[in-house]
């Protein structure tokens, strides 16, 4: 069974199709400035040259065939006809409190996305832009949804409440949520299988980092806690976006600065984090790249990302009393080795030891970076967001 995965955002489209007999990526691509002058489409196929397109498409429907019309070339492409694409998984950001787990997207799943665009005006009205293209493009063939909130959906009430009046979560659904789902899922399986033990009984933590990031407490498989609320705002601080800080600053800001709401959105949300602090960047090889030129404002930054990390991951030792496994994942997680070890080393209260030669090691994508004698093991576990996808995809439709 072939599974083609959609990722869409705004203006962008990313997508791989798997071949489940094996789950070997058949193919994968992207399509960028939709709906912009200047649209293209990078389309690369298993053991063919990567191919470019440019040509107008003016919405996803117009993009998703530029997609099917890649996968079906007769040079580039990897299936004979559509007919060969037996489902579509799609990756949806904000489930709400309507689903724990992916489903068969039906016209009562559309209409609860709608309601829950309230909950992620950004990103579920693409997905479900991209859900509409999908059916326009391949009438018949099903269509599955995939969450980043429902791995979260099991939290307990006590993790998930805020310190409001309680008819404001029953009236709105004030809560927090959590995301990066699908990757705290795929690295906590992972981890069990290299610890050779049931995920049913670890207890990991797991630490998304990326431009954005969020960390997870999973306790027997369920996460019971994570870093991310009711936006992704909340949580450690990341490339753009603030982490936690007092609401009151809203007031504040408002009052001091003039700024009204979609100002604060834009500057908590994309002018914040490590950019703001910095005043250089977002990224976190820029930032380092500073730093050895002697940088302070850098340093700065950086300490503080990486104390925020390290904070919450001693809280969630100490909400699940105990912690089996340490994984790093997604783009800073898995290639700075030099903030893993600045963590686990300031750490070592709880028995976490590290290789340093290991966690140095860039040729080794996957791998156990913690000592014999640790405590705690340490892993580097790449994330696999659209494989946790076609996985779904497959199960649901099969």
């Amino acid at each position: 069974m072939n599974i083609l995965v959609l990722n869409c955002g705004s203006s962008s489209l990313k997508y791989q199709l798997f071949d489940m007999t094996n789950e070997s990526v058949l193919a994968k691509g992207l399509v960028e400035r939709i709906g912009i002058e200047g649209s293209f489409l990078v389309h690369e196929a298993a053991g063919k040259e990567k191919m470019e397109r440019k040509g107008e498409m003016p919405d996803h429907t117009v993009a998703i065939r530029f997609v099917l019309e890649a996968l079906t070339d007769s040079v580039y492409g990897v299936v004979q006809s559509f007919d060969e694409i037996n489902a579509i998984g799609h990756r949806v950001v904000h489930g709400g409190e309507d689903f724990s787990g992916s489903v068969l997207i039906t016209a009562e799943v559309k209409e609860a996305l709608v309601r829950n665009s309230d909950l992620a005006p950004l990103h579920n009205p693409p997905n479900l832009m991209g859900i509409a293209a999908a059916e326009a493009n391949m009438p018949g063939t099903p269509n599955v949804g995939v969450f980043d909130t429902s791995f979260h959906a099991q939290m307990p009430k006590h993790a998930f409440l805020y310190g409001l009046p309680y008819d404001l979560y029953e009236k709105h659904r004030i809560r927090r949520y959590g995301f990066h789902g699908t990757s705290h899922r795929f690295v906590s399986e992972r981890c069990a299988e290299l610890l050779e033990r049931p995920l049913s009984e670890v207890r990991l933590i797991t630490a998304h980092l990326g431009n954005g990031g969020s960390l997870s407490a999973i306790m027997n498989g369920i996460s019971v806690d994570t870093s991310m609320g009711f936006t992704p705002l909340e949580g450690v601080m990341m490339g753009t976006r603030t982490g936690d800080f007092d609401p009151a600053i809203v007031m504040y800001l408002m009052q001091k600065e003039n700024m009204d709401a979609v100002e604060l959105n834009n500057l908590f949300n994309k002018k914040s984090g490590m950019l703001g602090l910095s005043g250089i960047s977002s990224d976190m090889r820029d930032i380092e790249s500073k730093i050895d030129e002697g940088d302070e404002q850098a340093k700065l930054a950086w300490d503080v990302y990486e104390y925020r990390i390290r904070k919450y991951i001693g809280s969630y030792i100490a909400a699940m009393n105990g912690v089996d496994a340490l994984i790093f994942t997604a783009g800073v997680g898995e290639n700075d080795a030099i903030l893993r070890a600045a963590i686990c080393r300031n750490l070592s209260y709880f028995g976490i030891e590290i290789d340093e030669e290991l966690n140095g090691n860039r040729k080794i994508k996957e791998k156990m970076i913690s000592t014999p004698g640790s405590k705690i093991k340490v892993f580097v576990i790449p994330t696999n967001e659209e494989l946790v996808i076609a996985r779904d995809t497959f199960a649901i439709v099969k």
